[in-house]
């Protein structure tokens, strides 16, 4: 058995997380920008600290498990 939740959650937070998809922060005209599919270097900077944040979150600290197989 292999354990597939670190997997799960890295490709679901990058879905989430992609600046433009689903909100932009800094956006370009306002501080939260939603459904722009446009994207900036500081919009880019935040989105990798946040999604480095809540990996570390949901594998270190909760220790999220998938078990297929």
């Amino acid at each position: 058995m292999s354990d597939w939740g670190p997997v799960f959650v890295a490709v679901v937070l990058f879905v989430l997380l992609t600046p433009g998809l689903l909100f932009q922060v800094p956006g370009h005209l306002r501080c939260v920008d939603f459904g722009n599919f446009k994207t900036s270097g500081a919009s880019i900077l935040v989105h990798s600290l946040l999604y480095f944040g809540l990996i570390c979150v949901f594998l270190l600290a909760i220790k999220v498990h998938l078990y297929l197989g």
